[in-house]
């Protein structure tokens, strides 16, 4: 039987995977995780309450809560796919596997700045992501067939949400043949995070406490959020409970239903969606193990395309999706990651 200890360096790998690889930013290639609402049966540990309110504390007024308040962070797919996308399964596979053709070149622009326009008012200045690079986003796997091709490119606008709300910015329009309107990619990269206030959790049972993996969405009246929450093979699934505070949302997650004995390597993941009691707002989204706001996208890669080193320098050909088992981890393992 595996010990503890072991368990706990595999989850501590596991944990560091999932949540450095998954984000969104092309919504290519993603494997969707089961969904659901996980209700707990028992209130969360006294350990798991205590760490929401001093991540709540740490944030609430905190330097980093105003760099955040000021920055632009998406909080939706900074792509925006073709109505009625896609015509048939071709045409999804050639997304998912990111075979865009272009038919021409891609236009140059001698703009430098866009700017995010808040629809409660105000704006930010960002430096506008170029053509080339917006595009490498969206594509770049083989010719081979099955592929779209792309036959025209101009610089637009699309909305999103934002933790400032909705929100119109810049976006690279993509013409896609066999299609009438767009595929739309935002053209500014998220502000920087701000230097969090609190530090990561230390080592802690997974029916306690865990890290979340990412944000799927927040509904359209603020009052429900789904997000990505990770668990293994021998329980009953992830739970995510909330704190609520003026300034911030504290959600921890923990896995429910943990069984005794030796367990399979996996680490699976499934949307958890949470109900508010009043819309998230401008309210900081955070997650009590990290102490760091929930991520939407991160390192350029969309969710569930978490590329891992398969041993060779450079190699980073492997590919996770968010419900493939990777790693073991014993029930009731503990996890900890560095601060």
């Amino acid at each position: 039987m595996r010990t503890r200890a072991a368990r706990t360096v595999d989850l501590l790998v596991v944990f560091a995977l999932f949540t450095v690889g998954t984000g969104a930013v092309t919504g290519c290639g993603s494997e969707k995780a089961r969904g659901g609402t996980q209700v707990r049966d028992a209130d969360p540990a006294p350990e798991s309450k205590a760490r929401a309110r001093q991540v709540a504390d740490a944030w609430d007024g905190s330097k980093a809560a105003e760099v955040w308040a000021k920055g632009y962070y998406p909080m939706s797919e900074v792509v925006q796919l073709p109505e009625n996308a896609f015509r048939n399964g071709d045409d999804k596979l050639a997304y998912a596997a990111r075979n865009l053709v272009l038919r021409g070149e891609l236009p140059a622009t001698s703009q430098k700045d866009g700017q995010v326009k808040w629809e409660s008012g105000g704006s930010l200045t960002l430096p506008l992501m170029g053509a080339r690079e917006a595009f490498a986003t969206v594509a770049g796997g083989s010719t081979d067939e099955p592929h779209l091709t792309v036959t025209g490119v101009k610089l637009g606008e699309m909305s999103l949400a934002t933790s400032r709300g909705p929100a119109t910015v810049p976006a690279w329009s993509f013409a896609l043949e066999g299609y009438d309107t767009p595929l739309k990619r935002v053209a500014l990269s998220p502000s920087k995070l701000p230097k969090t206030p609190i530090k990561p959790a230390g080592e802690v049972p997974t029916d306690e406490l865990a890290p979340l993996g990412r944000m799927i969405r927040v509904a359209g009246d603020g009052r429900t959020v789904t997000v990505v929450a990770t668990h293994g093979a021998c329980d009953d699934g992830p739970a995510v409970d909330v704190l609520e505070t003026s300034g911030s949302v504290v959600l921890s997650a923990s896995v429910v239903g943990t069984k005794d004995g030796p367990c399979t390597k996996q680490l699976l993941a499934k949307e958890v969606t949470v109900k508010l009691d009043r819309p998230v707002g401008e309210r900081l989204l955070l997650d009590a193990f990290t102490g760091r706001p929930v991520p939407y996208e991160k390192n350029g890669l969309s969710a569930g395309q978490s590329r891992v080193h398969s041993g060779r320098e450079g190699d980073h050909s492997a590919v996770l999706t968010e419900e493939q088992a990777i790693v073991a981890g014993g029930p009731k393992s503990s996890v900890g990651v560095p601060s």
